[in-house]
């Protein structure tokens, strides 16, 4: 991966992690999405925010918003793939809050690498209860790449579970990781260095 891609996918990440999210929990899939990446890139953007004393309340915030629209259950137990099945129920839990820890404390040292990218909202493909969103972030040169969102609808709510950046899954990303991990070491020694990195 070239050094232009990484930072898109890590400002990509941080986006992700910390900018889709909206009290509009019941809204069209869109809808969701539009709403709250620009309610994201708001507070990303506020001058009142940006200084180093601010960061900690600029990423409250944003944790405030994200929180109630990420599947993290889906999420790791898709990044987890084949080993999910074979763990107990309570190392599941475990797993989940875990990796919900990893993804919360790696993705918000991130966030000062937003740099004034744009969102322009594509088509929303909806088939049940699954849903994708495409858009396109612009950066400050113009340059664009793609980042497709991926939900669905629990309890009657949206929630998002991947997204795909220049067609690169960030759930099949992790589940390639953890894989190879697990196939080289052990579960065990996954859980520690997710540990290690979320700090």
């Amino acid at each position: 991966m070239t050094s232009a891609r990484r930072i898109r996918w890590i400002v990509v990440l941080a986006v992700v992690e910390f900018g889709i999210a909206t009290t509009l929990l019941a809204g069209e899939p869109l809808e969701i999405v539009r709403v709250s990446a620009d309610r994201a890139i708001q507070i990303l953007k506020d001058p009142k925010l940006r200084s180093k004393e601010k960061k900690k309340e600029r990423i409250e915030r944003l944790k405030e918003i994200v929180n109630p629209l990420f599947d993290y259950e889906e999420m790791a137990r898709r990044s987890l793939g084949p080993h999910w099945r074979r763990r107990t129920p309570q190392e599941q839990q475990e797993f989940v809050k875990l990796f919900r820890n990893y993804l919360e404390n790696t993705h918000a040292d991130k966030v000062d690498l937003y740099a004034g990218e744009k969102v322009v909202y594509g088509r929303e493909t909806v088939e049940d209860d699954y849903a994708q969103v495409e858009t396109t972030f612009i950066s400050a040169k113009g340059e664009g790449f793609s980042v497709v969102y991926r939900l669905r609808r629990v309890g009657g709510k949206w929630k998002v579970y991947d997204a795909v950046v220049e067609n690169i899954s960030i759930v099949n990303n992790y589940r390639s990781q953890f894989d190879r991990v697990i196939s080289k070491s052990s579960f065990e020694e996954l859980k520690r260095l997710l540990k290690e990195k979320a700090g």
